[in-house]
């Protein structure tokens, strides 16, 4: 026996949470060709089916773009510190993609390695996730190479499999999820097929061993020189999670802050004196895979990627990872 929801059920679920004064967010089409996830003001602009995924990632719904950390004042000749309350709202991500679940788990590595932090697990504890299996995928897809599939389970409370149009057998996976939909389904004789996903393009261990030894390798120039250091592949990743910290403000007041940052860009690792140890694109095109291929899986033992395929389609060049990682596993760097 399986059970489902219909499409008016999750309507009803959105609605009530609205009503509630939580936060509700996921796929909506913001523009002709644009597709992201968005806080929902209603029902009607979820986007359940006929696209591929969102051009963005849940990830700033956890880790915001722009955070202030504390503020200050100068008081005198002194200088007052002041502590931010960290969130207090609930939110429901729903229609989530399981490659953009499966990172929240690494992400919360990376937020929990050598302090705690507050903010961001504060966040994740508010946050339930509801994730809606992969029906289809596109050439930028390769959820099968890193461990994962259209299925995957990490990362989601709950997970919705399309059955007819406008039902979805549901699947609890955590206590938050169950409470979530306590009360809201129906018990069902149909059980959902596993949607296929893309074949398997390369080989992670493989790379992670081109990597490792070839750091010197003509093959980051060659791959590297059409790189435009606008960092969209990073800006647009589930996973990567760079940020820079700096004062803002004014002679009176004014906060610390959390931005976004980016490995592509070419200041990112910029000294003080003006020596750059990465000073061109190939050098950070090398550090990115690396990043995510040996480095992070030495520290952390996986890979920082879910294989969503949001660098290659964001990519005003069409680089992306992809690209990349299947010359790696063919030879053709040889």
């Amino acid at each position: 026996m399986s059970f489902t929801i219909t499409q008016d059920g999750l309507s009803k679920l959105v609605n009530e949470w609205l009503a509630r004064g939580k936060r509700v967010a996921g796929p909506s089409r913001v523009k002709r060709d644009c597709i992201l996830y968005v806080p929902l003001q209603g029902p009607d602009q979820l986007l359940l089916e006929d696209f591929i995924r969102p051009a963005n990632s849940l990830k700033e719904f956890l880790f915001p773009k722009h955070e202030r950390l504390f503020g200050y004042r100068i008081n005198g000749n002194g200088v007052e510190l002041f502590e931010l309350e960290p969130p207090k709202t609930e939110q429901l991500l729903i229609a989530a993609r399981p490659c953009d679940a499966a990172a929240l788990p690494i992400l919360d590595q990376v937020f929990n390695w050598d302090c705690a932090d507050e903010f961001y697990n504060r966040r994740r504890q508010l946050t339930t996730v509801v994730t809606l299996a992969c029906s289809a995928h596109d050439d930028a897809c390769f959820c099968t190479s890193v461990g994962l599939s259209p299925c995957a389970e990490r990362g989601s409370d709950v997970m919705l499999v399309k059955l007819d149009r406008g039902k979805y057998e549901v699947r609890c996976h955590t206590e938050k999820g169950r409470s979530l939909m306590e009360g809201r389904l129906e018990p069902s004789d149909q059980v959902a097929s596993e949607p296929l996903g893309p074949e398997k393009r390369f080989d992670p261990a493989e790379v992670r061993e081109f990597v490792k030894h070839n750091f010197a390798s003509a093959f980051w120039q060659s791959e590297g020189l059409t790189c435009l250091g606008c960092g969209a592949c990073a800006y647009t990743c589930p996973t990567c999670h760079c940020f820079d910290i700096i004062d803002e403000g004014n002679a009176n007041e004014g906060a610390r802050v959390r931005n976004w940052d980016s490995c592509q860009f070419s200041m990112f690792t910029q000294h003080a004196s003006g020596h750059n140890p990465r000073e061109n694109q190939p050098a950070r095109q090398r550090q990115r895979i690396s990043h995510k291929f040996d480095i992070y899986p030495e520290k952390f033992g996986e890979i920082l990627c879910t294989g969503c395929g949001n660098c290659t389609r964001n990519c005003p060049v069409g680089i992306g990872a992809l690209s990349v990682l299947t010359e790696i596993g063919h030879g053709e760097h040889l």
